[in-house]
């Protein structure tokens, strides 16, 4: 039995994150939460790691309710989205269990009453970016996971949320935990390609509106905030006006990432292979989305705000501490930034 792509969720549906407790499905539960729903997080049987404890813990504490079980668990998972009439599934596994959604998406159609799924995206428009291996290998599987999804008949929802507003380092593989650099700049290219930044909240904030919308029924729904669109030259002179020193800039030609990426170390070279995409043959930025598959969330979602990347950059001076706040003002004053646009509705 299929879901009707007509079919709504109504307000406060009960939601089912998986992957809360990585760093996009946490904000994405958080914000669940926040909204009033009912909000259910899966955890693997023997989860260990105290880090993600933590992370379990702090979602417990703000009314989560915490099931055990595996997505690749077909039978497990109908039990699971049956016995706890889960409405909405949200996914935002990590990219080696991208194909572990495909059980999950035939325990969705065998229950039949699941009104909305978002798929681990969270990126990219997979379909029409078009990186090198090996990032593209996460990309055909993704591919593969969209493809099974429509064949269902469950009601989707694809986030393309583009970049995390941070410092894009090439070889890291949580730049947005990471602060931007203190020493030297490595720039991409000549460094006039642009992305879309978005801070997590936001990502989690606008996916949970979404949900419920009928707009974004078996849509791709892009996060393109004009206010967050730079390149990687606007985002230095930004970080420099924070710190308020200069510091030298150092290009990585596209030759360089072509090389990280065919080193094929996991995860640094898929992490190149996407900066390649992004900052030099602007994957983001190379297609329009007007499309009847497409859907800007500004236009969704108008009275929203974003918050700006100066705003994220703020939070990342913050966090150097006196010490390191003192040190960047005895440096050379900073150059006159580039243009940047601060505003963001």
């Amino acid at each position: 039995m299929t879901v009707l792509a007509s079919l709504s969720t109504g307000k406060n549906g009960s939601v089912l994150v998986v992957g809360a407790t990585g760093f996009i499905g946490k904000y994405v539960a958080e914000a669940s939460l926040l909204d009033g729903r009912p909000t259910f997080i899966l955890v693997r049987p023997g989860l260990l790691c105290s880090s993600k404890l933590s992370t379990i813990k702090a979602l417990q504490d703000k009314g989560a309710i915490i099931l055990h079980g595996l997505i690749n668990d077909r039978e497990g998972m109908e039990k699971i989205l049956r016995e706890n009439e889960i409405d909405i599934v949200i996914s935002a596994v990590g990219g080696e269990s991208i194909v572990d959604q495909f059980p999950l998406v035939e325990a969705m159609k065998n229950v039949g009453t699941i009104k909305r799924f978002l798929p681990s995206e969270f990126g990219h428009d997979v379909d029409r970016a078009d990186p090198v291996e090996p990032g593209l290998r996460m990309y055909l599987e993704k591919r593969k996971v969209r493809r099974a999804i429509e064949e269902s008949g469950v009601p989707y929802t694809y986030i393309c949320c583009n970049s995390i507003a941070s410092w894009p380092y090439f070889d890291n593989t949580h730049p947005s935990e990471v602060l931007p650099p203190l020493d030297q700049f490595k720039i991409y290219g000549d460094g006039s390609v642009k992305a879309y930044f978005v801070a997590g909240t936001d990502i989690g904030r606008l996916t949970i509106k979404c949900v419920d919308d009928v707009r974004a029924i078996n849509k791709n729904v892009h996060f393109r905030p004009s206010c967050n669109l730079y390149n990687m030259n606007e985002l230095a002179s930004l970080w420099e006006k924070k710190i308020g020193r200069t510091l030298p800039r150092v290009t990585i030609t596209e030759n360089d990432l072509l090389a990280a990426a065919a080193e094929n170390i996991i995860p640094q070279s898929v992490v190149a292979s996407f900066t390649h995409d992004i900052f030099i043959k602007g994957c983001q930025v190379n297609f329009s989305i007007d499309g009847p598959s497409d859907v800007d969330v500004g236009i969704l979602y108008p009275e929203e705000t974003f918050r700006t990347l100066d705003e994220c950059f703020t939070d990342f001076f913050l966090k150097l501490g006196d010490n390191a706040v003192d040190e960047t003002q005895t440096k050379n004053p900073v150059h006159e930034p580039l243009p940047i646009t601060a505003s963001c509705g």
